[in-house]
């Protein structure tokens, strides 16, 4: 499966077009960073919990969250009009750019 066709797939199980037209954006970001949250919570759980030792279970909670997360950038990608693996792509040429200058480490977006 390519990232075009997940957001293809995901595009047709949103509900909220219908429920909040024109606020798509709102709703898939609010969503992208609930969903983040959950992946931290569940980090965090770990780290408490279970002394930073990854069990079976954990993994099976963070595959199905990293799943809701995908689901929320596939929208949010549909939201913006763009293509999903398009955004992959450029993502992966902006990272090796750094790379290439040594830039990788730090902090700001125009590093």
């Amino acid at each position: 499966m390519t990232f075009n066709n997940y957001q293809t797939n995901a595009s047709r199980t949103a509900f909220y077009p219908r429920v909040f037209p024109n606020q798509g954006l709102y709703y898939t970001g609010l969503g992208l960073a609930g969903e983040a949250g959950e992946i931290a919570n569940k980090i965090k759980k770990i780290m408490r919990d279970n002394a930073g030792k990854l069990t079976e279970q954990a993994k099976v909670d963070l595959y199905s969250e990293l799943g809701d997360v995908l689901w929320y950038c596939a929208n949010m990608a549909d939201e913006l009009g763009v293509n999903l693996e398009d955004v992959a792509k450029s993502n992966l040429i902006k990272l090796a750019d750094r790379l290439n200058r040594g830039k990788i480490k730090g902090s700001g977006d125009n590093r």
